[in-house]
């Protein structure tokens, strides 16, 4: 019998060539938006090999994952799936997120909000139009410190190459506390605490969990130096909002760089913050941006599609999500 991929979400004609050809012949494509029918919409999902969606909250009908037994994997075009319920699918499926798929992107996106803190370039620019000229006072050099990432997946990956480019020394945490990319240090959760008080920069990269949710709170930013550096390009929760807000009232040299936010549109249908990060002259913002390049949403079909592949060929896929993400 014939695989068969199921698309969830609306893809124009545009994009339907980049699936096809990414898929390699590997199975047919099933365009689950151009179906309304009822009957059969259960039945291409009973006799789907593969899902590959965006938010099938919004995209499955309310009975619908339960037909997905036949399934060999669930793949989600999002590097982050915590907004998407993932328990109303059969346990036994198989589910991965886009890991890393927009990796390259997001990490040139760390690393000019690093440099522009490290270079005070936005508290400078602001003192110019207001024609003080403070060439006297000192800026950072990155060269010869310390880049700790927290989560060491494609985008920790590719960040730390950017960072180890400038003359940093890359310290590392993921699960297996273990990783084929280079780095001067690596450890796993329980070492949070050596890679804090070790780093001058902290790039967050890790998908929130139940575990990781205000992972950093108060006790964490104070084994922090006072003027590092904390890039969050993952989500928001995984910091205590309310504590990074107070750190940075108490340590003027300590600079956050915030591109993912508490709540935000996409997630949440709104933008909003409960505490007026913005008018703290320590704070870079930018607006969960930082994948938002030509060409990343052709580069992410590409990705997942390539994972659904390994997935139809008996091989393990990429990137799947743990028993706590699927709690969320």
């Amino acid at each position: 019998m014939t695989d068969t991929l199921v698309v969830t979400f609306p893809q124009e004609a545009k994009g339907r060539p980049f699936i096809a050809d990414a898929l390699q012949g590997a199975a047919d494509v099933v365009y689950l938006a151009d179906i309304d029918d009822d009957r059969t919409r259960t039945s291409v999902l009973r006799e789907a090999t593969a899902l590959l969606a965006r938010n099938t909250a919004k995209e499955l009908r309310p009975h619908e994952p339960a037909l997905l037994d036949r399934a060999k994997l669930i793949q989600f075009i999002n590097a982050g799936v915590d907004f998407v319920p993932l328990n109303v699918f059969p346990p036994q499926i198989p589910i991965a997120s886009n890991g890393g798929a927009y990796a390259e992107p997001m990490a040139e996106h760390a690393l000019a909000m690093v440099l522009a803190a490290a270079k005070r370039l936005i508290p400078e620019h602001e003192a110019l139009k207001r024609g003080e000229f403070n060439q006297g006072r000192r800026n950072r050099s990155l060269a010869g410190g310390v880049c700790g990432i927290l989560g060491f997946g494609g985008i920790g990956v590719a960040t730390a190459r950017l960072m180890r480019a400038l003359g940093m020394k890359v310290h590392a945490i993921n699960r297996r506390g273990a990783s084929d990319e280079p780095t001067d240090w690596i450890g796993t959760p329980a070492d949070l605490d050596t890679m804090l008080a070790a780093c001058d920069v902290l790039v967050i990269s890790t998908p929130l969990t139940p575990t990781t949710k205000n992972w950093i709170g108060a006790r964490e930013l104070g084994l922090m130096k006072p003027g590092a550096i904390l890039a969050n390009l993952a989500r928001g929760e995984i910091v205590d909002e309310a504590a990074l807000f107070a750190h940075l009232q108490a340590n003027p040299k300590f600079v956050a760089c915030i591109d993912a936010w508490w709540i935000e549109p996409v997630r949440h249908g709104t933008f909003r913050m409960d505490f007026p990060f913005l008018a703290l002259p320590n704070v870079i913002g930018s607006p969960h941006n930082s994948a938002s390049v030509p060409g990343t949403g052709e580069t992410g079909l590409r990705r997942a599609v390539a994972n659904i592949r390994r997935a139809l060929a008996g091989e393990t896929p990429l990137f799947l999500v743990g028993a706590d993400e699927r709690m969320m």
